[in-house]
């Protein structure tokens, strides 16, 4: 999936990218507050609405913030599709737009890639199936990525995230052998390995492969060893502070994208200790979304702890102003 926004590659020529390189959101999924927690499409449309329109270089829908392991095809179906039209109505209609996928066997996955093509997504973004992972080894991991991406119809990205998957890590060893994939594009590293970025870097062209950091408070050191961007939550409610650092390295003002990396890092550790509950209430009550649409779906509890709500709104509006000036 080359990239459809070539970038200079600071002597006047562009650069192709598997993956189009920038910031990238996963966004947030809003349920309505009944039984059946069913997706709030007033709010979530209005959710996208933000996001597009503020420049992001790409959304993920139904990512880890997203709350991919809740969600059914069909409902992700429809996200895409609303993404999609949302992206079209703000004439962005190019936008790439990535789908997220659990799935416990290769057979499923390679269904969820279809679905994900006919729904209208760009791409897909795929974990490591972790339900058997004492049997789960390189080789079996390395096979997987294989097979999927084998009978995709859209490019595949990778999400190494141990975290989610008993612990399974992509190493640099695999990730030498899946970049060689055509149909392997980028892999997400939500495990903060740096040094997993600089080596895709000694090993691939960008046109070929590419490295994204999971998190944007390690984005400006990702881009100096060969990142292209990140997938990062801090965006659904800085998009333009993200965007702004990123083409402030882009440009070569080093020293200005640093700057606001440290002071971007402190409000990332309020969306990653507040968890997706966190996040998810921080930013509606900064947006103004109802309150009764933050709550993640069951089992995942309520974050209705009034020193902890009070705690994450102060940790991550150290960004108001930057975001308002721009």
């Amino acid at each position: 999936m080359p990239s459809n926004e070539p970038l200079s590659n600071g002597n006047g020529a562009t650069q192709e990218y598997s993956f189009p390189p920038g910031i990238h959101v996963p966004s947030l999924t809003w349920f309505k507050n009944d039984q059946n927690q069913d997706i709030d499409w007033e709010v979530q449309e209005k959710h996208f609405e933000f996001l597009i329109s503020n420049g992001l270089h790409g959304i993920v829908i139904a990512g880890t913030n997203g709350e991919a392991a809740t969600l059914s095809s069909a409902e992700k179906t429809k996200l895409v599709q609303k993404a999609r039209k949302t992206a079209q109505k703000l004439g962005r209609g190019d936008l790439p737009i990535t789908l997220g996928g659990v799935a416990g066997s290769t057979r499923d996955a390679i269904q969820q890639t279809i679905e994900a093509k006919d729904a209208g997504a760009s791409a897909f973004l795929a974990l490591v199936p972790s339900y058997f992972h004492f049997a789960m080894n390189q080789d079996a991991i390395v096979a997987f990525f294989q097979e999927l991406a084998d009978a995709s119809p859209i490019p595949i990205v990778l999400y190494n995230f141990p975290g989610v998957v008993a612990g399974l890590d992509i190493n640099s060893e695999m990730l030498d052998i899946l970049g060689k994939h055509r149909n392997i594009v980028a892999v997400k590293l939500t495990c903060g390995g740096i040094a997993k970025v600089a080596r895709v870097s000694a090993s691939f062209k960008k046109s070929e492969f590419v490295a994204l950091a999971g998190q944007s408070d390690w984005l400006i050191p990702a881009l100096s060893v060969g990142g292209v961007g990140t997938i990062t939550g801090v965006a659904n409610l800085y998009p333009k502070t993200c965007v702004h650092m990123f083409n402030l390295y882009q440009s070569g003002k080093e020293d200005e994208a640093s700057a606001l990396q440290i002071k971007l890092s402190v409000t990332e550790w309020g969306f990653g200790k507040g968890g997706i509950n966190g996040t998810k209430y921080v930013v509606a009550h900064k947006r103004g979304y109802p309150e009764s649409s933050a709550d993640c779906r069951r089992p995942y509890p309520r974050y209705v702890d009034e020193e902890k709500r009070k705690w994450v709104v102060n940790q991550v509006s150290g960004l108001d102003e930057i975001e308002a000036s721009l």
